[in-house]
């Protein structure tokens, strides 16, 4: 692929084939993807990957403990609920998943399980945790960074025909993720990336999230 025709065409993928991913080919995108830039070259990321048993336990227990009422504990500093112009594209994007998978305002059950399916890391085969090291935590460099990467991986993997999506449903469970994947003592859980083949009858799969205009987001300043 070209790489303008990478970046437009990206979609974040909430539907999976169940088919397996070859080591070999997360092994490349990885290797593409940590071609990002860095602070002065620190390199703060890090990456478990997992699939199979361990991924299914991290699911399940992921998911029963957040099902009984278990406080959320994600590592990373998540911050104020979003408010005014954030909310409403926050909104936005879910009234166009929401619209279509056909589930209705009121439909608590349909609602719910959607959810669910985020802290299943969307049913996905494979599930990349992106973890930085704990020495670096107090600099915001780092997490510029580890974005800088995630974003990276995205596009690596789309361009050779993986679908992926960025959540934090899925490490929701911090201590479960790290009992299942053996995150070490010295990395902080960032994020968790869903990777697999897109299941293009899924109708999630079709959204695009909608962009701010260039002239809405930049300020040009002595041209």
């Amino acid at each position: 692929m070209e790489y303008d025709d990478v970046v437009l065409g990206r979609r974040s993928i909430r539907g999976y084939k169940p088919d397996p991913v070859p080591r070999a080919l997360i092994e490349e995108v990885l290797q593409i993807a940590m071609r990002a830039p860095s602070s002065m070259n620190t390199q703060p990321w890090n990456f478990y990957i997992i699939t199979g048993e361990p991924l299914d336990r991290i699911r399940q227990g992921n998911t029963e403990r957040m099902v009984a009422g278990v406080p959320q504990s994600r590592e990373f500093r998540t911050g104020e609920a979003f408010a005014g112009h954030h909310r409403d594209r926050q909104i936005g994007v879910a009234k166009q998943l929401f619209s279509a998978m056909g589930i209705e305002r009121d439909d608590k059950e349909m609602r719910q399980d959607w959810v669910l399916r985020g802290f299943r890391q969307f049913d996905a085969p494979v599930c990349v945790i992106v973890t930085y090291d704990k020495e670096l935590a107090s600099s915001d460099d780092t997490a510029f960074d580890c974005g800088a990467v995630a974003t990276a991986l995205v596009n690596a993997a789309w361009s050779r025909g993986l679908g992926t999506v960025i959540n934090s449903q899925g490490i929701m469970q911090s201590p479960v993720v790290r009992e299942h994947a053996g995150i070490a003592d010295n990395q902080v859980i960032m994020k968790s990336i869903a990777l697999g083949w897109p299941d293009e009858t899924f109708p999630a799969n079709a959204v695009v999230s909608e962009r701010r205009d260039v002239a809405d987001a930049a300020v040009f300043v002595g041209f």
